[in-house]
């Protein structure tokens, strides 16, 4: 029962109640029916006080659902900053993978977050990983994002970090040729600048 009411506190953000029932002997760590911890639901939620009564408890930033989402990465993925760098400074596994076998820097690069990619960068996730599609956070900038301000500053901010610009996806297609294709010209500018080479299409 005490850990039911954790769920339903951290889903509705309740930092002093979640504070109070880990006290009265509440799992810190209790799961719902689809294996999401208290922390994971707050994460789900950007409930930041909450997640940071259930940090200061011990919950573990690592715990995966069902579909091997984490706090960590569920909160790199949607750009939830303040959750992502408490668990960052709580023990997040930067080798930790998501179900498509991305870090969490793979979606934080699609989605453009720009702050997210940065704060991931900067704690040592590595650039060139590659996901079960065959893609890199580069990649995955280009061909998911939208070629605007955020997608070209995430892709500065990866060459800025040392991600290999050659490293094609799993057809042989390069951040470049993708890059062309999409018209997308200021990328392509910093890809020719770091050094790109041109392939034949």
């Amino acid at each position: 029962m005490l850990d039911k009411e954790l769920l339903t506190a951290a889903r509705l953000g309740n930092a002093a109640e979640i504070s109070a029932l880990v006290e009265r002997g509440a799992h810190v760590d209790a799961r719902d029916e689809t294996g999401a911890t208290a922390l994971l639901i707050a994460t789900h939620e950007n409930n930041i006080e909450a997640a940071r009564a259930l940090i200061a408890a011990g919950a573990d930033v690592n715990a995966k659902d069902r579909i091997e989402d984490s706090p960590y990465l569920y909160a790199g993925a949607r750009g939830h900053l303040e959750i992502l760098k408490m668990t960052l400074a709580h023990g997040a596994d930067l080798k930790s993978t998501n179900r498509y076998g991305g870090t969490a820097l793979i979606p934080a690069a699609e989605r453009g977050h720009v702050e997210t990619v940065k704060t991931l960068i900067d704690a040592g996730v590595a650039v060139d990983h590659v996901n079960r599609l065959g893609w890199t956070a580069l990649l995955e900038a280009i061909i998911l994002g939208s070629g605007g301000d955020s997608h070209t500053e995430i892709v500065r901010l990866l060459i800025e970090a040392g991600a290999d610009v050659d490293l094609a996806d799993g057809e042989g297609v390069t951040p470049l040729a993708h890059a062309k294709r999409r018209g997308f010209r200021r990328i392509e500018r910093l890809l020719l600048a770091a050094g790109a080479h041109q392939t034949a299409e």
